[in-house]
Formats: C-alpha cells, sequence, structure tokens
C-alpha cells in the first residue's frame, strides 16, 4: 500500500502515525542483526519502514527491502539515489521492487563521493532528485508513491561560509523543494533537526508558497555522543545551545547521553504534535531502545514487550 494513502486515511481520523528508517548493514551478521531488530519493531505497527540506499549496498538495499515487504511484512519504503546511477541502472532497480510489490520510494540527489565537495552527475544518470521524481512519474506513473527530502534550515549545499543559508538561498531551496512535488512527490520526510522551532517555521513557509502534501519530521533520537557528534556534522545540524551545554556535561557517561536523548526526542515530539503535525519519522541507525521509549512517552506504544 502507498504511505500516502495510509496518510490521507489516518488524518481522516485524526490518528497519529510513525514510521521507522534503517540502514544497510554492509556484512552478512550486520544484516541477520537487522532483521531481528525490525521483528520486534513491527510488532508495534510503523506505518512503514524505510531502508537507505548506496551505490555500494544497492543490490543490498533492494534485497532487504524485498524482505522487509514480503518477509516481514510492512509496507517498505526503499531510497534510491542518483549518485553514480545510469537512468538503465535506476529503472533496473525501479522494476524490481515494483515486481515485488513494493510501491514507495524515496527520491533522493544522493551525496557527492567521499573526497568531493561537489556533486556530479554520472554519465547517462540524472542530475538532481527532480529529475528522478519526473522521470518515475513519467514512466510509471501512479505505481509508485514517491517521498522526498526536505531541509527545515535548507540544503547543506546553499549554506554560507557561517554554516547558515542566507534568507534568499533558504527561499531558493524551498522552490526547489516546490518543484519537485509539483512533479509528483507525494509527501516530504525532513532531514533531522533539534531545533523545533526551525522546523515549524520551515513547515510553514512551505504551506505559504503552496506545498499542500504532508510534511513529516524526521527525529533523531540520540543514543551515543560520538555517533551524535557524527551525524550532526555530516548533516551540519544547527544545534541550540542549551543541548550541546546539556551534552558536554555528561557526554562520557553513555546511559546518561541515552537517557538525555529519550527526554529531549519525547519533548521535540510532544510540540510538534502540539502544532498538529500527527506523523513521525525515527531515524533508527538500526537501534530500537530510544526509539522504543519516546514511542511509550507519546502513547503511541504501550508496551516494548
Amino acid at each position: 500500500m502507498k504511505v500516502i494513502d495510509k496518510i490521507k486515511a489516518a488524518e481522516a481520523e485524526n490518528k497519529a502515525l510513525f514510521s521507522l528508517e534503517y540502514f544497510a548493514p554492509k556484512t552478512g551478521n550486520g544484516i541477520k542483526i537487522l532483521f531481528e531488530t525490525m521483528e520486534r519493531m513491527v510488532v508495534h505497527n510503523p506505518f512503514f519502514c524505510d531502508i537507505t540506499w548506496t551505490t555500494a549496498t544497492s543490490n543490498v538495499t533492494i534485497d532487504i527491502a524485498n524482505r522487509m515487504q514480503n518477509s516481514v511484512c510492512v509496507d517498505t519504503m526503499m531510497h534510491i539515489t542518483c549518485a553514480n546511477m545510469p537512468v538503465e541502472k535506476i529503472d533496473e532497480a525501479l522494476d524490481t521492487i515494483k515486481a515485488n510489490g513494493l510501491q514507495n520510494v524515496l527520491a533522493l540527489r544522493g551525496d557527492p563521493p567521499p573526497g568531493q565537495d561537489k556533486f556530479v552527475p554520472v554519465e547517462g544518470g540524472f542530475a538532481c532528485a527532480l529529475d528522478l521524481v519526473s522521470h518515475m512519474r513519467c514512466k510509471y506513473g501512479d505505481y509508485f508513491g514517491i517521498a522526498v527530502s526536505g531541509y527545515p534550515e535548507a540544503h547543506p549545499s546553499v549554506f554560507g561560509p557561517d554554516g547558515v543559508a542566507s534568507p534568499e538561498a533558504y527561499a531558493s531551496d524551498l522552490a526547489y523543494l516546490k518543484r519537485k512535488v509539483d512533479a509528483g512527490a507525494d509527501l516530504i520526510i525532513t532531514q533531522l533537526f533539534f531545533d523545533t522551532n526551525i522546523f515549524l517555521k520551515f513547515v510553514k513557509d512551505c504551506r505559504e508558497i503552496g506545498i499542500t502534501c504532508p510534511i513529516v519530521p524526521g527525529i533523531y533520537p540520540i543514543v551515543d555522543y560520538k555517533g551524535f557528534v557524527k551525524m550532526t556534522s555530516l548533516c551540519k545540524t544547527k544545534i541550540p545551545q542549551e543541548i550541546t551545554d546539556a551534552l558536554e556535561s555528561i557526554k562520557d557517561d553513555d546511559e546518561a547521553v541515552k537517557a538525555y536523548g529519550i527526554r529531549l526526542g519525547t519533548e521535540m515530539c510532544k510540540k510538534i504534535f502540539a502544532n498538529g503535525i500527527k506523523h513521525l519519522h525515527l531515524y533508527t541507525l538500526n537501534k530500537e531502545e530510544s526509539s522504543l521509549k519516546i514511542l511509550m512517552n507519546l502513547g503511541l506504544i504501550e508496551s516494548t514487550n
């Protein structure tokens, strides 16, 4: 079933939903652990789970997505990027998941290769997610539910030397997001953020320029300090000073960091819910404890047993 249809049905009932993101492991043992984790998580009825994509793990991602959909039996969204993907290879991946009954794709441009600052399209490939969305709608019609990524602080590629997007760059990034939606994207899933006010402003700004599709906030539960620093540095995410100060005092205490991440994630989600947004996307990083506790705190699941 397409995710957008599940969202519309839930909105008609004023029902809150959550989804879970996983990444494709590089080893057989990692894949085994992933599915053990996933089996425990899906009993709580996420409205979908998704699996990330890299060029190095593309075949693994397709295999995992198939197993998620047809063995774990959860509606599955597969990421796909333009990076190092000629059109023929993209179509091969889409044809394969379509044959396996998958109907949901997160269409992304992808990151530049390691060591490169600028994205360069592969020969015979697409230059951006807009091209990928347009191609999917042209070739596959309405079969796929298509999600795209949204950036509450604007895409990092448009940040200035101070690490912040200018008002003009932010407005341009929003306009590009609208073009992706107008080309056929059904919903937006945001990049992670830690300033809830920035996310709420982003939603308001999207609505003001005519983006009407669902906007699902991407929530990253902090589970360890080193991982937090690595992830936020990679995504160039703005960290409110009070979060920096709180983590600095406990960064060597793994359990304290995890407990703080659960409290923070819960508070952020409650504020999002209070502003009328009822859907959450949790970046699990293939770990379950913190995500489950946040969902319990929100009353979205009853037990972790």
